[in-house]
């Protein structure tokens, strides 16, 4: 239990990463907001994490996360509804392998607005409630911030930012007892990663020193780490979880 009577938010939580690291702080005794882009999404993420165990403290909301006003009702209700706010996890974010001369400034605003804006507003927003609580932001950056991709180069572009803004607020929010840290994923076998052929997955397992391609509780046991107790020294960190795929 090592989230007992925490009150966690956590973008993106309606499916792979985000829903299996919702599935995990309830199953630690946090209470959980998952936000999502559709009410019909957020519902059945909800049903699903009810359907475990009817006595999960679990609500759904989805408001536009690059929205301020929205954010911040969202944020209001949660606090309304669960007394206070201990955690934001910034999840929610789209990837890209759109080559550069293909990529259209649609594409670029739509991956901006989500990979990094929500990123911006949800902390902002959040900040208030973090400082009664002396709570923690976790942002969810990805194994492509330390050395990009061959191609959709605005997705490590955003995670490259994701960095740059937790690194920047670990030290400004520091002195409100705020911790700000990142998780990074490695290639992490969600739907989308599942859907696959084998022919395209087999080669980037034999990348991965530990031979195998990260599962969700992989990533979500990170971010349980980084919401918990026990790392109340650390602040700043962009912690890879990719079975050194990275090298």
């Amino acid at each position: 239990m090592l989230l007992k009577n925490k009150v966690a938010i956590i973008t993106g939580g309606t499916r792979g990463i985000g829903f299996e690291t919702a599935r995990q702080f309830l199953l630690n005794g946090a209470k959980v907001a998952v936000f999502g882009s559709r009410k019909e999404t957020v519902d059945t993420a909800v049903e699903k994490l009810k359907a475990e165990n009817k006595d999960f403290e679990v609500m759904g909301l989805f408001p536009q996360l690059n929205k301020t006003e929205e954010v911040s009702k969202a944020f209001e209700e949660v606090n309304k509804t669960f007394g206070k706010i201990d955690i934001l996890i910034n999840n929610a974010g789209i990837s890209s392998s759109t080559p550069l001369l293909n990529f259209t400034d649609e594409e670029y605003d739509k991956i901006a607005d989500l990979n990094i804006k929500s990123v911006f507003v949800c902390s902002k927003v959040a900040v208030p409630y973090l400082e009664k609580t002396k709570g923690c932001i976790i942002n969810t950056s990805s194994m492509v911030s330390t050395y990009g991709q061959p191609s959709g180069v605005m997705y490590p572009a955003s995670k490259y930012a994701v960095n740059g803004i937790t690194q920047s607020l670990s030290r400004e929010l520091a002195p409100k007892g705020i911790r700000v840290n990142a998780v990074a994923p490695g290639i992490t076998e969600t739907d989308m990663v599942s859907a696959l052929p084998p022919a395209m997955i087999e080669p980037l397992i034999k990348t991965i020193p530990l031979g195998r391609i990260g599962k969700p509780v992989d990533i979500a046991n990170a971010f349980l780490f980084l919401a918990s107790d026990m790392a109340s020294y650390i602040t700043g960190d962009i912690l890879h979880v990719d079975g050194a795929a990275r090298t």
